[in-house]
């Protein structure tokens, strides 16, 4: 059984921090870089493509180190940000403090990332117009809101290790909670990956990926 709390700290080859899975050697992140992982695949891929919409429905599959959500908030401009996410298996506040994004980022996003971390299971204004919810949970027994997102950040740990997570039954669970024309992005470009995201009622495309890695996934619900 692989032991999703047995962590370690490390810094990227772009000098941001992440965590890999001692036992297994499973990386939080692309070695080539957290930053510029997330915001390729997230931020470039996912929230920027909603630059008319002023307001927006997230949906993150695996919190993590919280990255994406910072991003998210760091890239907000004038939009209303409803930004739900799900994890299993969070960080310990020795963890967080590890994280060297406070050197990254203007200062003012320090405190919502903190709150990030410390809130779960209530929606809390941590910026203006910036609505977060983290639920403590697995998302094979979330009850999910449906037709609500428009966007889904789906970034769980890989298939080798979560294959569960990468089923056809899950992204049909997703696809239910999304709005038409939602989008969700994810690292991930397996064949059988895309395969279930395609069976599941998705328009399924492959696009360049991050550093490091040949393509990406972004699918559309129809």
């Amino acid at each position: 059984m692989i032991d999703f709390f047995h962590r370690q700290h490390y810094i990227t080859h772009d000098g941001s921090s992440s965590f890999r899975l001692n036992d297994i050697n499973e990386q939080f992140h692309s070695k080539y870089g957290a930053l510029q992982e997330s915001l390729h695949i997230y931020i470039h891929n996912g929230l920027n493509t909603f630059s008319d919409k002023s307001t927006l429905c997230i949906l993150e599959m695996g919190f993590g180190t919280g990255l994406n959500a910072l991003l998210t908030l760091a890239h907000q401009k004038e939009r209303t940000i409803y930004y739900h996410t799900i994890e299993a298996y969070p960080l310990s506040l020795s963890e967080v403090k590890s994280l060297n994004y406070g050197t990254l980022f203007d200062e003012k996003y320090l405190q919502p990332f903190l709150e990030m971390h410390s809130d779960n299971n209530n929606e809390r204004e941590l910026s203006p117009n910036f609505y977060f919810k983290k639920r403590i949970e697995r998302l094979q027994t979330s009850s999910l809101k449906r037709n609500f997102y428009d966007l889904v950040y789906f970034d769980a740990f890989s298939p080798t290790v979560q294959p569960e997570l990468w089923e056809r039954e899950i992204f049909a669970k997703i696809l239910a909670t999304m709005k038409t024309g939602g989008i969700l992005v994810t690292y991930c470009a397996k064949g059988s990956v895309k395969r279930s995201i395609r069976e599941a009622g998705f328009e399924v495309k492959a696009i360049p990926g991050a550093l490091g890695k040949r393509e990406m996934t972004c699918c559309v619900k129809k």
